[in-house]
């Protein structure tokens, strides 16, 4: 399960490479092209995909939170096998 979550995780910070030069491309002043702006919503929704994994690590006492991410995992998981059967 680990090994699967670890690769799950490298995997949606992989397809967010370069999102930072391209935010601060407005800010300098330049407009974003239409492609551009595709490539940020796919980014912006791949890091959404994260958002249970990085709340616990940017809260102030969120290492209590560990636990109900655990739980709240492994529901999702059981849920999703339930609908396979």
């Amino acid at each position: 399960m680990q090994e699967s979550q670890r690769v799950y995780i490298l995997g949606e910070f992989a397809k967010v490479r370069g999102l930072m030069p391209l935010l601060m491309k407005r800010r300098n002043g330049e407009p974003w092209t239409k492609e551009e702006r595709e490539i940020l919503m796919r980014q912006l929704r791949a890091l959404s995909n994260l958002s249970p994994y990085l709340i616990p690590l940017v809260m102030p006492g969120g290492v209590l939170l560990l636990p109900i991410l655990a739980w709240w995992l492994d529901r999702r998981r059981r849920h999703r096998k339930d609908k396979a059967i």
